[in-house]
């Protein structure tokens, strides 16, 4: 009898090693590929025409477009438009990832703690980076609000 967790399980595609590394093509990486594939479908033939007065498919991409372009706008302001291609392309593969682990007896790969905890990594670092690059080491007092005792800090500044 099948167990309904068998559909988590990571299982090797192509086994290949490199130096003492597992870095096989596994069903994960089978299906963040396919979730890339499907963006990059989508978003090109959904654009193809670029009608004045869109079809379909153009719609729910410019729904897409507008809806994180949106969130920008609102939450950084017009400086946060450099980091639009990011955002719109972390969004998409997170979207399409679900969407495509919808389908019965595919992979989700985003239910995978490894996965969440690599965007995330990747989001936290950068964030960090462009925090002390913008702010130098201020971007420290950013993170304790005005007015909290010193001995407090340890406990804010990781929260």
């Amino acid at each position: 009898m099948a167990s309904p967790l068998k559909q988590f399980e990571i299982q090797t595609l192509v086994p290949i090693k490199v130096g003492g590394i597992d870095v096989s093509f596994t069903n994960s990486s089978l299906f963040m590929t396919a979730a890339i594939i499907a963006i990059t479908l989508f978003l090109t033939l959904s654009t193809r025409r670029r009608a004045l007065v869109p079809g379909r498919w153009q719609s729910l991409a410019e729904i897409f477009y507008e809806f994180i372009a949106g969130m920008i706008r609102d939450n950084v302001g017009p400086e946060g438009r450099k980091y639009f291609p990011f955002i719109f392309t972390l969004f998409m593969f997170i979207l399409f990832g679900n969407l495509i682990g919808l389908i019965p007896y595919s992979f989700t790969f985003t239910s995978h703690i490894i996965v969440t905890f690599g965007i995330a990594m990747a989001v936290f670092v950068g964030v960090t980076i462009i925090g002390f690059i913008k702010h130098g080491w201020r971007f420290f007092g950013l993170l304790l609000p005005q007015g909290v005792p010193w001995y407090i800090a340890p406990l804010l500044v990781p929260i």
